[in-house]
């Protein structure tokens, strides 16, 4: 391997997540920023070894719900997937257990919203 590569192999691949407001139901848009701020946090451990977790709210649809870097320079879907190739993984892959793991985080933000109106 390459000097080059062992340098990039040291630098953490950072993944933007863009979150749509709706995705906390129709009153999402009051709680999306706390609700990222949440998530972000209990992601931080989330593959650590290789991956730094942004997330925040997405009001600009013309922007992509992912992007990815490593260090200061973009990385295309393609590039990202070369390299987590190196980790034995896929893109795909990657942004699946993401999404599982995301999803969980919504639910139990949503179970704990609702009780909250509730009591």
């Amino acid at each position: 391997m390459e000097a080059g590569s062992q340098h990039n192999l040291k630098q953490k691949l950072t993944l933007l997540c863009r979150l749509e407001p709706g995705c906390l139901g129709p009153d999402g848009a009051q709680h999306i920023e706390a609700f990222c701020t949440l998530a972000q946090q209990a992601l931080q451990s989330y593959r650590a070894d290789i991956a730094i977790w942004q997330l925040t709210p997405r009001y600009d649809k013309s922007l992509s719900e992912m992007s990815y870097r490593l260090g200061d320079r973009p990385l295309t879907p393609a590039q990202s997937d070369k390299y987590l190739a190196l980790f034995n993984l896929s893109l795909d892959e990657f942004e699946e257990r993401f999404q599982d793991k995301l999803t969980g985080l919504i639910t139990q933000f949503l179970a704990r919203h609702s009780r909250n109106q509730h009591s």
